[in-house]
Formats: structure tokens, sequence, C-alpha cells
């Protein structure tokens, strides 16, 4: 199967797990906080971990599964899986200060471009 094919096929999958995940905690837990994000997260995360250490093991011939699940599934799911799995293999490798700079990077920045993208639009008349 083509590459692109198993990343949609897997996004529609793992974008529907988070509109259910988000649905789900919003009922159980109600709106004062983003429990749904928060759950997606965690839960990529530890997933990304559990299809990074089964593809380190199968080794050879686990590419299919990286990009239907990995890069579809956990990418439609939540996209701070493959920003953890980065993270990760920063610090394995022993970047510590490249790792930390990357978390930096990443959570205050783009919140810094998503203020700059509001601000933009609020500026246009």
């Amino acid at each position: 199967m083509p590459a692109l094919l198993l990343v949609m096929l897997g996004g529609a999958f793992g974008s529907a797990a988070r509109y259910l995940t988000g649905k789900l905690t919003l009922a159980w837990f109600g709106p004062d906080y983003p429990w749904g994000t928060l759950a997606v997260n965690l839960i990529g995360g530890f997933l990304m971990g559990m299809l990074a250490g089964t593809l380190a093991r199968i080794g050879q011939g686990g590419e299919p599964w990286r990009l239907l699940i990995g890069v579809g599934v956990l990418g439609g799911y939540t996209t701070f899986s493959a920003f953890t799995l980065d993270l990760m293999n920063m610090v394995e490798r022993g970047d510590w200060g490249l790792g930390l700079g990357y978390i930096f990077a990443s959570v205050l920045g783009s919140a810094l471009a998503l203020f700059a993208g509001l601000s933009l639009l609020r500026a246009i008349p």
C-alpha cells in the first residue's frame, strides 16, 4: 500500500479518536479544563512510546506500521506524541540542552505563534 494512503487511513482513525476522546472527557468532567487535550497528549505519548519500542524490536519491515500508526493514527490523534518522541531521542543521545531548548521553542514558540496569528487576524478589518 502506498505510504500516503497508509498515513491518510491512519489519520482518519486518529482524528475520529481525538474527537471522541474530547466528547467523552467533556461529558465526564465538563468544560472547565481542557481534559480532552490533556488526555490525547498523555495517551498519544504513551502509545508512541509503545510503538517506538515495538518497531525497535521488529527492526526491518516496520516502516508501514510506523506510517500507519505513528504518523497516521497518532498524528491524527495528537501531534504532541511526535514531539515527545523527538525529545526522547535527544535525551537518549545525551543532548539534554538541545532537548530543553526544543521544549521551550516548541511550547513557547507555539503559544507565541498562535498569539501572533490571532493578533494578525484581529487587526484585519
